[in-house]
């Protein structure tokens, strides 16, 4: 459908925003906001229905309401002081003013994503250690190796992550988990490397019943995908590096001599999950610099509900030292590399390692600064478009 009001065009199978013939980036809970605006254009919104419709009914600040409307009146050229376009009504909720005129032709089937649900259970590794994976989507099965901080639950709830899952898991059976260490999986056990996370990866598949696979490998878990590749022949279909690297940054000519000297260690252990501990900013940062205010508090806290400030040091020293670089000529499927331009933590020149080594794959440079795209930036959408139409290829 297409929502044209005041200047602007509201796209929603094209998930694109234009103001002026222009695109707008925007953040997906301000675009289903203001898709549920125009929907119900001329008529009063309250907040509850909101809640009901953007965060799936789980309990929300007024500030977070405040802050999505401000952003759509942003977005739209309107102010609170103006409201020509998204006008408050007190103590009843929000109007969208403008006159609409609505193209297109409604989805056959148009539940809302909030509708979506997520089954969590537990494989077991070789070794005994329980493993935390779930399910949820359908379609042909997709293996997402997300980064080493993860929580399936507090994910799954999250502004974040959920608009991705959702996304992903409307064309495919989406699979995710939690590695050793961190969320809802066992502890990190002592001499843990890659042979073991490529050991909880493969209990995961088998728990999950996957026998033919297509598979998104993000950040420290690309090196443990592309053992398990080469080492497993035939069962991954297609593979998707998103910020990927297989040589952990103590593998790399940059490493520091010391490890104790890399303030990325060293500010962990100060003010871990802490929003408001400037160490704790200072280190997302470094890894974040273009994540929003907002965006930097909600990962903050959620990487402190999936670990403890003495479990992430010891994790970060174990993925640091990931290698894989030695298996990836024997990665014979179609490959999509994705990888951000301006990455610190893992320059473009990782990607390009990638990309070269492995026949045939394809490089895709996105402008972000971020490990991990965030929502609010154009990169989100590109990556996640990219993503999606290189599995759907036959």
């Amino acid at each position: 459908m297409r929502y044209a009001f005041a200047n602007c065009l509201l796209d929603t199978e094209s998930y694109q925003f234009r103001r002026d013939g222009t695109p707008v980036p925007l953040e997906p809970q301000v675009f289903d906001l203001l898709r549920y605006l125009a929907e119900h254009a001329g008529q009063v919104v309250t907040k509850d229905q909101l809640i009901d419709t953007i965060w799936g009914g789980r309990i929300v600040s007024e500030a977070a309401i405040s802050a999505r409307i401000s952003a759509a009146r942003a977005a739209v050229g309107d102010t609170g002081k103006a409201q020509g376009i998204i006008r408050t009504i007190t103590r009843r909720g929000f109007e969208l003013v403008a006159p609409v005129e609505v193209t297109g032709h409604p989805p056959a089937s148009p539940a809302p994503a909030s509708t979506s649900r997520q089954t969590i259970r537990y494989a077991t590794s070789r070794d005994g250690s329980r493993i935390a994976w779930a399910v949820s989507g359908s379609g042909p099965p997709l293996l997402r190796a997300g980064h080493h901080v993860t929580h399936l639950e507090r994910d799954w709830h999250s502004s974040i992550w959920r608009p991705e899952f959702d996304r992903l898991g409307a064309a495919h059976r989406l699979i995710r988990f939690d590695i050793r260490g961190s969320g809802l999986s066992d502890p990190l056990t002592p001499g843990s490397g890659i042979d073991t996370h490529v050991e909880d990866m493969a209990a995961v598949i088998d728990a999950a019943g996957l026998d033919r696979f297509a598979m998104i490998a993000t950040l420290q878990n690309t090196p443990t995908a592309i053992r398990y590749i080469a080492e497993n022949p035939g069962r991954v279909t297609r593979l998707v590096v998103q910020c990927g690297y297989v040589r952990g940054r103590a593998r790399r000519e940059t490493a520091y001599a010391d490890p104790e000297a890399d303030p990325s260690i060293a500010l962990l252990r100060e003010g871990w999950g802490d929003p408001d501990n400037g160490f704790m900013r200072a280190w997302l940062s470094m890894f974040m610099p273009g994540a929003t205010r907002e965006e930097l508090t909600e990962f903050i806290e959620l990487l402190g509900a999936a670990s403890s400030p003495d479990h992430i040091a010891e994790q970060r020293r174990v993925v640091d030292g990931l290698y894989a670089e030695d298996c990836l000529d024997r990665v014979a499927i179609p490959t999509l590399v994705i990888h951000p331009r301006n990455c610190v933590a893992h320059p473009l020149a990782e990607g390009q390692l990638i990309a070269r080594a492995i026949p045939g794959a394809e490089l895709m440079v996105i402008e972000s600064t971020n490990i991990a795209c965030m929502p609010s930036e154009p990169a989100w959408e590109e990556q996640l478009s990219a993503t999606l139409d290189f599995l759907a290829r036959d």
